[in-house]
């Protein structure tokens, strides 16, 4: 038995020694690769992390569409520029106004301007009186500037290049920007045969009025190019109804379809000078001049399409095809056609007339 014994516990020595053992270590689960995100075919990567619902967040998509859009026309043949103001206190115009602070999702004009300022998404330039807007890096404002000139309460994170400015919605003076200075081109492209207009810049207006003292001062924000807002314009819905709640319009559908009205205030012109200057303050001249601006565009747009022939051919009722000029002479021959005369009646008496009565 005792040798039973030695020769187990030899050939258990020789187990340990050589990396053997009775309970084995359990085994660890094979461990999965890092497999990227799974996304459908027709999501990008960037439209993974930013949100849809985000005006001032744009896709990949959204910035090629707005290159292709920002390419001035090669064949311009004809071109006319001008400067409207919008007062948005107007009906047609109040859909850029309303909501004056943010309501979830929906934000006016103003606002959206504002942040993508504060996120330096745009940049504002300087506005100089009676001169034409300059879009160079010397006439860039800063928007600190912009906030210590109009008093808006701020809080800055960051440091150097990384600053980042922070504004409460309540102190953003949305409700002071009553009016807009527009720069506008009305065009003809000899490639594609069409006459279009569009809008080149914008200018918000803050309108502060003294209650107390009665007097009303209107500062201008500064020149922004709208090619660098229409990505953001396309992407912020707006109310157009009070009969129809549903926002099918966005800001730029609401700039590109001439939705709004304007006052016009200057053309481009040799002399630089606004209307007021060249016809005068008097209300009745300035609002002749403006309408008189408004009829040539009108009567050029029209002299451009041939109008229809007087001799094109028409269908009838009976199917048949006849030119307009046949037809106009049927109508006036059927008009001059005398009608049929009535037999006079005679003066000598009638001759009388015997009764067939039976006799009896």
């Amino acid at each position: 038995m005792k040798s039973l014994y030695s020769i187990g516990l030899i050939l258990a020595l020789a187990c340990s020694t050589a990396g053997f053992s009775q309970n084995p270590p359990p085994q660890q689960p094979p461990q999965t690769p890092n497999l990227p995100e799974r996304r459908t075919p027709r999501q990008r990567p960037s439209e993974t992390v930013q949100p849809a619902n985000n005006p001032t967040v744009l896709t990949e998509r959204a910035k090629i569409k707005n290159e292709q859009m920002s390419k001035a026309p090669v064949h311009i043949v004809w071109l006319r520029e001008m400067y409207r103001t919008i007062d948005l206190e107007k009906d047609n115009n109040a859909a850029l106004y309303y909501p004056v602070q943010p309501i979830g999702d929906r934000m006016n004009l103003f606002t959206t301007i504002f942040k993508l300022l504060a996120d330096g998404k745009i940049s504002a330039y300087n506005y100089m009186l009676d001169k034409p807007e300059v879009f160079t890096d010397a006439e860039k404002a800063k928007f600190e500037d912009i906030l210590k000139r109009f008093k808006i309460l701020y809080q800055t994170q960051g440091s150097g290049n990384n600053i980042r400015y922070i504004v409460d919605d309540n102190d953003i003076p949305s409700y002071e920007v009553t009016q807009y200075r527009i720069k506008e081109g009305h065009y003809f492209d000899a490639a594609t045969g069409a006459f279009k207009s569009q809008v080149i810049a914008i200018c918000p207006i803050l309108v502060q009025k003294d209650y107390f003292a009665g007097d009303t001062t209107r500062n201008a924000l500064g020149w922004i190019p709208y090619e660098s807002l229409r990505p953001y314009l396309s992407r912020t819905m707006i109310m157009t109804s009070d009969y129809n709640n549903v926002m099918t319009y966005s800001i730029d559908d609401f700039f590109s379809k001439g939705m709004y009205t304007g006052d016009i205030v200057k053309t481009v012109n040799l002399r630089d000078q606004s209307l007021a200057q060249q016809v005068g303050d008097d209300p009745e001249k300035l609002k002749l001049a403006q309408d008189s601006i408004e009829n040539q565009l009108k009567a050029f747009k029209k002299q451009l399409w041939v109008q229809p022939d007087t001799t094109q051919v028409t269908t009838n009722k009976s199917g048949k095809k006849t030119s307009a000029a046949s037809v106009k002479k049927e109508s006036t021959s059927k008009e001059q056609k005398p009608k049929a005369a009535k037999p006079e009646k005679s003066s000598t008496p009638a001759s009388p007339i015997k009764s067939v009565r039976r006799t009896r």
